[in-house]
């Protein structure tokens, strides 16, 4: 079994063949291909428990004193609420697989951001019949929004937390499995995988932004934190500000392990699509904030609300997440 590690080393024209070898951690080899029969274009999930799904203009729904996304874009927002963490996750996978047949179709690739936190676990159903055999795990590639500087085998790891929850158990080739070079010191894999990004930018497995020359991906799956962070951009953090590196690093994260690489809100609002899944009652009054009209407490902007994709942005949210609304 080899690694599904894949080493971002500045010797990028030979990247096809550097895959890292992670002590403890398999990958299977196979791949899978689906009948070429046209699938539905995503859609709601027919598992959508609540009684409401709100689709939100910028130009034209006000909340409070303010629009519910300040984008320059016409970008699109919906939010679905569930009864469960199962209907969410049933959710979740109907919508990721759906954009997975578009875009696998359309382009041929299917790029995919995966970040830390309870993600994975929303991601489960993904391993299960239906979409287990239906998806065709050989045109994703897999990044990640932000990653711990941790050997890849730590408990921090944020490339072990999505393997052992979801990277093992599906068969998605191993070299379109993106992990940062854990080798390097924090700006070192931040340059590393800055680098790597370019070289698939200009081959063409990731798309690039026509608005904003930054890398467009085809699905960024966002985690959120009680304090509003995404990928690793803290409130109040002078990344939240960065506008020209498309991956960064932060040496003093608020939250251990205090190294960290992270993708830029450039690069995260160049997304076609994000899916912010944030369950959990810790997470209402940062979801609040964003979507109710409500103040952060210390009066700054959440990060979350700087989240603004020139596509669609969906939040999946669970009762209690929803229950300052």
């Amino acid at each position: 079994m080899a690694s599904a590690s894949l080493s971002l080393s500045s010797t990028l024209p030979t990247l096809s063949s550097t895959l890292r070898t992670s002590p403890n951690i398999s990958f299977p080899l196979h791949s899978l291909s689906v009948p070429s029969n046209s699938l539905p274009a995503p859609s709601l999930s027919s598992s959508l428990t609540s009684s409401w799904v709100s689709r939100l203009h910028p130009t034209t729904r006000q909340l409070g004193s303010r629009s519910l996304i300040a984008s320059a874009t016409d970008m699109a927002s919906e939010k679905r609420v569930f009864d469960s963490g199962e209907d969410l996750a049933v959710s979740l996978a109907k919508y990721t697989a759906d954009l997975s047949d578009h875009f696998a179709k359309k382009r041929g690739a299917f790029t995919v951001v995966l970040s830390g936190g309870s993600l994975i676990k929303c991601l489960r159903k993904l391993v299960e019949p239906p979409y287990i055999d239906s998806i065709d795990w050989s045109k994703w590639h897999v990044f990640w929004a932000d990653e711990r500087v941790v050997p890849k085998d730590h408990v921090d790891s944020n490339y072990k937390l999505a393997f052992d929850g979801f990277l093992s158990q599906v068969p998605i080739l191993p070299g379109h499995v993106y992990a940062i070079n854990d080798a390097l010191s924090a700006e070192g894999a931040a340059d590393d995988y800055e680098t790597c990004l370019k070289h698939l930018v200009s081959t063409k497995v990731v798309d690039v932004s026509a608005a904003s020359g930054f890398p467009k991906f085809d699905l960024m799956l966002l985690g959120m934190g009680p304090d509003g962070h995404v990928a690793s951009l803290f409130p109040g953090h002078p990344l939240l500000s960065e506008n020209q590196k498309w991956v960064t690093f932060i040496m003093d994260s608020p939250k251990p392990p205090p190294e960290r690489i992270t993708f830029t809100f450039p690069v995260i609002n160049s997304s076609a699509h994000i899916a912010l899944v944030a369950p959990g009652a810790s997470k209402a009054d940062a979801v609040y904030t964003a979507l109710g009209g409500g103040s952060s407490q210390n009066a700054e902007t959440l990060p979350v609300q700087k989240v603004a994709p020139e596509g669609v942005l969906t939040w999946f949210l669970d009762k209690d997440a929803a229950s300052k609304l």
